[in-house]
This record gives C-alpha cells, structure tokens and sequence, in this order.
C-alpha cells in the first residue's frame, strides 16, 4: 500500500459586515457551533479554518465559550487559523495600501486572541488576479487556496494538482494549492461513506493530496443542511471514516507546506470560481454563455474545454451594476483622502470604517442577495459617510466640486453643507444620484434599479426536487419564496434617483426634459439648470440650506399639461413596520410597503424609527402625492424573491399658469 492521501480540509466562515444580529445568532446555532463542538471532540482530526475579522468580533463577544474552543483546537495544533482581509474585502478591488493594512489587521487579531502563527490565508471569493500577490508575499503569508480551475485555465491536468506551485509578481513569492471542484460538490452533499471512498479512492490513484476549502455555512445554513449535517450526523460519520481509513490522513496545510517541495511555477490568469465567472457576464452574454456550456455538455467535451469556456471576471460587476461601481469609487476616493493626510493622522477610528466599507458582500450578485440586499448596501453607505464625515472635519472640501467619480464619461457636481450632501449627475436628467445626511449616516440616493437577469429564464421552472441520495447543493435548486409575475421583472427604462422629471402633455405623452448644465454658486450653496419643454421652458435649481434640500421649478410658456417629480427614496424600514408616511394633521395612512394617493398636500413626513430621524417633503403649493414601493427580483439560495428597494414617490401638479414657480423641499428630521 502507498501513501496515505493528506485531506486538506478548510472551513471559511463569514457573514457580511451589518448582517442582522438574529442571522448571526441563528448561523452560530445552526452551523458554527455544532461545527466547533463536534470537531474538539476530534483531536486527532486536523483542519484549517478562516473568520473573517468582523464576524470573528462578534463571536469573541457573544459567544466567548465556543471561542475557547477554537482557541483550544489551535493550541494542540488540531486547526490552523488562515488570515485575509479584516472584513472580508476582495484584494483585487481595494488598493494596496488598504490590502496590506487588512491583512495585517486580521494577523493581529488572530495572534492577539488565539496565538496564532498565521502563515496562509483565505482569497475572498478566490478571487485571483496576480497583482495581489505582493501584498500577502508582504504579510507574511506563505501560500493561498484557489479554485483548481485556475490552475486548469493554464493547462494542468487534473491529475497535476495535488500539491502546490509557486508564483510571484514583482519579484514577490507565494505558493498557491488548488481547492477541488470535485470535493466542493461532495462536502458534505454526499452521503458520508461515498465521500470517504472517494477520498480512499484518490489514495490508490497515487494523488499526495485532496485539498478543499470552501463555506462552513454549507455544513447547517445552506437549505437541509442542518438536518443533514447534525441531527442526521453527516459529520461525526464523516470523520470517524476518515479517522478510520488507513488510506487517508487529515493534516494542516502547515505541516503538507513543510513536508513537500512546490510542484514548480506557474501563472495564474485573473478569474474566480466558475460559478462567478458567470454571475458576473451581463444577462445577454450570460445566456450566451449558458448555452455554449450546455452544447458542450451535450456533446460531451465539456470537462476538456472548460478551462478555455470563460466567463467574466470579479470586477465586472462594477460594468454591470451601476450602484455597485458608485459605492465602489466613492470607497475608493475617500480611501485617497485618507491616505492624503498628513502622518499621524490616519487614526484606527477613520481606518475602520473604510475597511468595513471595503466588505465584498454589498458589491456582487449571485447566487446571494449581496448588492439586492438594501440592509448591506447601507451598511457600506453608512460607514463611507461616517469617514467622510469625519475626514472633512480634518480637511475641510469645497462647498462645490465637479468630477466624474465613478468613471462612466458623465461629471457629477457634488454640494455639500456640514448636514447634507446631494450630488447632482451632470446628464440631461440633472437628478440626484445620492442625497446624504452626515447626522444619520444615511444616503437616502441608495436605491437599486430593477434590471434584466440572466436566472429570469429559470422563473417559470418547478421546484427542483433531488431524486439521489444526500441533497442537492444550492446551486441545483429552483425556489420561490415569492410569487413572481411578468410585471415583476421588467427592466427600469431610467435610473432610480431623485428629483427626476417628467412633463405630461396634455394628449397623455410624457416628456422627459433634456437639462443643460446652468451656473453653480457657491456662496449660496445652489445650482440650476435649464430645459426647453415644447414652446416653453423648465428651470431647475438645488439648494442646500441646513438640514434641508429645496429644489425649485419655474415653468415659462409650457403649454398646459401636468408636471411630475419622481422621487426614488431609500429608508431603512423598508416594508418593515417601522417605516410609515404621517400626513399634515398626523395621522398615519399606511408604511411604506402600501401604495398611497393624496390629492392637493403640501406636505407629506417619510418616518422611520429604524433611522432614528424622518424625511418631510413639502410643497409651495398643493400638489397631488402618488407613492408606491419599489421593488426587485432577485435569486438567492432560499428561491426567488421580491425586495423592496425604496419608496416612489411622484409629485404632480397642473400647469395652469403662463409662468409659475413651485419649490419641492426635502427637510432632514433627527431624533434628538
């Protein structure tokens, strides 16, 4: 009998930064302490675990028993800790500086509450792109897993992979094991005894090792999975038939590193799982993609071709989703800023919330909520505006400054007070992308826009039922936590921001005004623009005052009709209970999950005790008020669901005048 097959088993647990407590507490119950306790009663059974830093926090403080034990585990060599970025970036998003500091933030952490030696590290997502590599080379990490389909991409056979190679990039080394795609699929979705010979099954092939490292949530979070895993005991089978096998051992990836030589060097391309390289391809050039590797499949030269059967990568997400790619640059010039002060002030109370604003979850869709979750993305938001807050207190910005922020060929004007920030996107709109208040850490902008998806093809399907033994992966389901119709998917022809207008002719045609950039002046915080409607004219002008927004209309010979102000609104509350509209005389008509229609107000108050303040809307003169939620469509590994995103809003009123003037005003209510 040869060598015994090292199983390399890596657990990655995570949760994104601003998860609600209740879905923490539930994946501790569910997975991670079950995890935990079942392996100390193991010690013989070694493995290698990665937390991310903020979910790392918050188990030190509630739940410091199972800490013990994963402390207790690392102390008897039983679990190797892996380090990566504090809060769960993706390094290839972030920029050099912020990459070293992260890493080297979790390395502390993981020495300081566990005495860990942290030599290898976690790629968010495995996320690959080479220029990462100098960065860990710089922090003391020795090796990283990745996906065993980067090393296919470059023409290894599958046969090559059961060691590690050495790569570097500026004259920087790393060593890189490649996770199996085939254990991916197996852990722990496969009954246990198939799982072992398969492992028992690599030993007489000859292969040095089986390598995996992937989501500890798929051990109880994952739909079924807690049945499975625990109160069926897929785990303590497991690894009492592991333990059992002359034909396998377990091992850190430590201790294989110190015992064998590199299998050479090699270059990895710039890619991530396969799943990602095509939740990333915009919904067209995913169905091409799909139908391609369906051909191939049908013809049966699928697992040849796929090394050469790409898909997109990581940062096209940025390509593909508008809001992604402006909280991503946003991100990305505060970071600047910070790095721009002068030495000494860069303090750990500015550094934390740009890393936590530096989490991956909120900037991606795929198989989860991520950038459909309204409750992550304000999290980001949240901290970005805590920092900037705080940034201009150090180096005040100009009242007024025009750039083209996150790069798309269009200019904003950004107009900013110490309460309030609104920033203007500089194309024939002239609306508001984003509408900030520093006091409630909130951009009220931050309202995502329904959009084609490739997985709308799948909404007509029946829940899929697995008809083998063990259970489905999550990638194989088809759910509905939701009932969707047509009308629900259908894509927004204009973006979701604030104060987009509209003129209703008096035939019932809408026409939307083509603005022209006007004067901006800064001593009275304002700026205008200007528009032909018909044989007549709208202007338009933003004024910062306070705590409040007015925008201001004058209508000049437009010839009758209605105009309407579109308001796309993002509250806390959401449909939650919290979140409800409180007319004039303070009643409460319904939240902001329910549609309501005022004729002739004046004022309507947007409150939300989740947000600690309130939005009121007024008007100069009466105007009729229609809001409605808006929501998404979105897949995630419970089914297919509805999310609202935000409240419409249309404000409408007649143009009964030659020349008129109304002033729409958006005040900013804190609680005290």
């Amino acid at each position: 009998m040869g060598e015994p097959v090292s199983l390399l088993l890596g657990v990655h647990a995570h949760q994104p930064v601003g998860n609600f407590p209740e879905v923490l507490e539930t994946a501790h119950q569910r997975c991670y302490r079950p995890f935990l306790r079942i392996l100390h009663r193991y010690p013989e059974f070694r493995f290698a675990a990665h937390f991310s830093g903020w979910l790392l926090d918050w188990l030190l403080e509630h739940h410091a028993d199972d800490m013990a034990l994963l402390r207790e585990m690392a102390a008897r060599g039983q679990v190797e800790l892996f380090g990566a970025g504090d809060c769960e970036p993706v390094l290839a998003a972030i920029p050099q500086r912020d990459r070293i500091g992260q890493i080297r933030t979790l390395t502390e952490k993981l020495a300081r509450h566990f005495g860990a030696d942290v030599s290898g590290a976690w790629l968010t997502e495995r996320v690959y792109i080479p220029t990462v590599v100098p960065a860990l080379a710089e922090c003391g990490m020795h090796y990283v897993t990745v996906d065993d389909y980067h090393f296919l991409c470059t023409g290894k056979t599958a046969a090559e992979l059961d060691g590690f190679y050495t790569t570097e990039e500026d004259g920087r080394a790393i060593d890189l094991f490649p996770i199996s795609e085939q254990l991916r699929y197996r852990l722990p979705f496969s009954p246990a005894a198939e799982a072992v010979a398969y492992l028992e099954d690599l030993a007489r092939e000859g292969q040095r090792a089986a390598v995996y490292f992937d989501d500890i949530e798929k051990f109880g979070i994952w739909p079924e999975t807690h049945e499975w895993v625990y109160e069926k005991g897929w785990l303590e089978a497991f690894i009492r038939g592991v333990l059992a096998s002359p034909l396998i051992r377990t091992e850190t990836y430590r201790d294989f590193h110190a015992r064998h030589a590199t299998r050479g060097i090699i270059y990895l391309p710039t890619t991530s799982y396969i799943e990602m390289n095509e939740w990333t391809l915009p919904a067209a050039a995913a169905a091409a993609y799909d139908a391609l590797v369906a051909r191939e499949k049908q013809a049966g030269s699928y697992e040849a071709s796929k090394p050469f059967v790409r898909g997109g990568i990581w940062k096209n997400f940025f390509s593909r989703y508008a809001e992604a790619n402006w909280m991503h640059k946003r991100m990305l010039g505060l970071s600047d800023r910070l790095a721009a002060l002068p030495p000494g002030g860069r303090s750990a109370a500015l550094v934390e919330p740009l890393y936590r604003a530096q989490a991956n979850d909120a900037y991606w869709h795929g198989l989860f909520g991520g950038l459909y979750l309204p409750h992550l993305r304000r999290e980001v938001w949240r901290n970005l505006l805590a920092l900037e807050a705080a940034l201009d207190a150090l180096a005040p910005r100009p009242p007024l400054a025009s750039i083209d922020a996150d790069l798309d060929g269009t200019r904003e004007l950004f107009l900013g007070n110490a309460d309030l920030q609104a920033v203007v996107k500089l194309d024939p709109h002239a609306a508001l992308c984003e509408f900030d208040a520093y006091r409630l850490a909130q951009n009220f902008g931050d309202v995502l826009a329904q959009r084609d998806e490739h997985y709308y093809s799948r909404l007509s399907a029946a829940p899929q039922a697995d008809g083998g033994s063990g259970i489905a992966s999550a990638h194989d389901r088809i759910a509905f936590k939701d009932a969707i119709e047509a009308a629900d998917i259908v894509a927004d022809a204009r973006p979701r921001r604030l104060f987009l207008d509209a003129w209703l002719r008096p035939d019932g045609e809408t026409v939307w005004p083509q603005y022209a950039a006007g004067a901006a002046r800064a001593p009275l915080m304002s700026v205008a623009f200007a528009a032909a409607i018909d044989s007549g004219e709208v202007a338009k002008t933003y004024t910062l005052a306070g705590r409040a927004l007015r925008v201001a209309y004058r209508l000049r010979g437009v010839p009758g009709g209605r105009f309407r102000v579109e308001l796309n609104l993002a509250m806390p509350s959401c449909d939650g209970y919290s979140g409800r509209y409180i007319l004039a005389d303070g009643s409460i008509p319904c939240g902001f999950g329910q549609a309501l229609d005022l004729a002739a107000a004046q004022a309507l108050i947007l409150d939300d005790r989740a947000l600690g303040g309130a939005l009121r809307l007024s008007a100069s003169r009466p105007v009729d008020i229609a809001a409605r939620p808006h929501r998404t469509v979105s897949q995630s590994e419970a089914g297919f669901e509805k999310i609202m995103q935000g409240a419409w809003l249309a404000l409408s009123w007649p143009i009964d005048d030659a020349a008129q003037t109304v002033t729409l005003t958006l005040e900013v209510l804190a609680d005290s």
